[in-house]
C-alpha cells in the first residue's frame, strides 16, 4: 500500500501512538491521531511510574534518543530499590539506574504532555474528543482493551519523607504481585499492585499502613491513582481487512512485560517498530515479534516462577546479593535453555489462570 498518498491515521495519543506519530513526521509523512478525550494522558492525574530501564543492556533515554524522541520530560534515576516482606530485607543497587521516575498526565513536565508537544512541534495534528473505526486506522494505540488482569490502586501526596524506592512483596498486601512506595523530592506515590480486585482496597489500605508506621510517612494533599493492564502472547499486532491493514501497538497489541507489568518501554519501542515498517515497506508483524517474543516469553516463565513458587521467589526476591544484580539485571529476560524447558510448563499453568491470553 502507498502511504505517500494518503495521511496516516492513528486511534490513540498515549506513548505508543505519539512513538509512532513523531517517528511518521519525521519522515515526511502526513498523521492524523485521533484521541478520544479531551487532552492527552486523561487516564492519570500526576502517576509516578517506573520507566523500566532493566531488560536490556542499552540505557532506554539512550534508546529513545536513538528513535528520535526528545528527553524534554521531567525524568529522575534511582539506582537503589529497598525490596521487603515485612520481616526480611533487601536493596537492589545498579552502577545504571534501575529505573527512571516519570509523571503520567496532562500537565507540563509530565510525559504525556511532553510527548503531545513534540508531536505537535513537527507538524502532527492530533484531533480531541473523536475517535475512528479500527477498520479504518493504519495504527491502534488505545491502551489495554481485553479483560483486566491486573489491578494498580494507589495515591500521590506530598511528604518530607526522604527519597526512596521500596517494593513490598507480600501476598496480604498485593496478590500474586506488589505494593511499592516512591518519593522524589516531596512527591510520593504509594499503591498497591493485584490481581484480586475484590479486595484490592483491603490491600490497599494494609500497604497504606504498612509504610506509614515502618518510615514515619507523612502524607499530604493526597490524591488516587489506579489503572488496569492486560497482556496477551503471542501479541495481536495487525489485522487484515479486506483493503487495509490495521497495526496494533502498545498494550493495544497485548504488549507489556507478562512477569512485572511494566510497558512503557514496549509502547515506545512498538510505536516506533509499526512506523518504521510503514515507511520501510516491511513486514511489522515479523519486525515486532523478533524484537519482542524472546523477551516476552521470558517474562511469562518469570511468571509463572513468581506464582507457582510463591514463598521461595519472594525470599529470594528479597534476598538477592547486590553483586549479581549489578552484572546480571537484565539477564532475567534472557531467554536461555533454561527458560526454554520451562517454558512449555510456564504456558500451561497461567493459560489455565488467563485463560484465552496465553496460546
Amino acid at each position: 500500500m502507498n502511504y505517500q498518498k494518503k495521511p496516516i491515521k492513528i486511534i490513540g495519543a498515549g506513548i505508543s501512538g505519539l512513538s509512532a506519530a513523531i517517528t511518521l513526521r519525521k519522515a515526511g509523512y502526513e498523521v492524523v491521531v485521533y484521541e478520544k478525550n479531551s487532552d492527552v494522558g486523561k487516564r492519570f492525574h500526576g502517576d509516578m511510574q517506573g520507566f523500566e530501564n532493566w531488560s536490556e543492556e542499552k540505557d532506554i533515554l539512550e534508546e529513545l534518543k536513538e528513535i528520535g524522541i526528545k528527553i524534554n520530560f521531567d525524568c529522575h534515576g534511582v539506582n537503589k530499590i529497598i525490596s521487603t516482606n515485612t520481616k526480611e530485607k533487601g536493596s537492589v543497587k545498579n552502577e545504571k539506574p534501575v529505573f527512571y521516575l516519570i509523571k503520567r498526565g496532562s500537565s507540563k513536565g509530565n510525559l504525556d504532555y511532553s510527548l503531545k508537544q513534540q508531536a505537535l512541534s513537527l507538524g502532527v495534528k492530533i484531533i480531541f474528543n473523536k475517535t475512528i473505526k479500527e477498520e479504518n486506522a493504519d495504527i491502534v494505540a488505545t491502551g489495554p482493551s481485553f479483560i483486566p488482569e491486573v489491578f494498580d490502586k494507589g495515591i500521590v501526596f506530598k511528604t518530607d519523607l526522604k527519597d526512596i524506592a521500596v517494593i513490598l512483596l507480600d501476598n496480604k498486601f498485593a496478590h500474586n504481585w506488589y505494593a511499592y512506595l516512591l518519593v522524589d523530592k516531596g512527591y510520593g506515590c504509594l499503591c498497591t499492585v493485584t490481581d484480586d480486585v475484590k479486595d484490592i482496597e483491603n490491600e490497599f489500605e494494609k500497604t497504606k499502613k504498612f509504610f506509614v508506621e515502618k518510615y514515619n510517612l507523612k502524607i499530604k494533599d493526597s490524591r488516587r491513582v489506579g489503572g488496569i493492564g492486560n497482556f496477551y502472547y503471542p501479541p495481536k499486532l495487525d489485522i487484515q481487512y479486506k483493503k487495509h491493514e490495521t497495526l496494533f501497538v502498545g498494550e493495544r497489541a497485548g504488549l507489556q512485560d507478562l512477569f512485572l507489568g511494566f510497558g512503557m518501554r514496549y509502547a515506545f519501542e512498538s510505536g516506533y517498530i509499526a512506523a518504521r515498517s510503514i515507511i520501510e515497506n516491511k513486514n511489522y508483524e515479523r519486525l515486532a515479534m523478533e524484537k519482542f517474543s524472546k523477551k516476552m516469553k521470558a517474562s511469562l516463565v518469570n511468571r509463572y516462577i513468581f506464582q507457582r513458587f510463591n514463598k521461595f521467589a519472594i525470599k529470594e526476591a528479597v534476598s538477592i546479593h547486590t553483586k549479581h544484580i549489578n552484572k546480571n539485571l537484565h539477564s532475567i529476560y534472557n531467554y536461555n535453555l533454561s527458560k526454554k524447558l520451562l517454558y512449555p510448563f510456564a504456558k500451561r499453568y497461567l493459560n489455565k489462570l488467563h485463560k484465552g491470553l496465553i496460546k
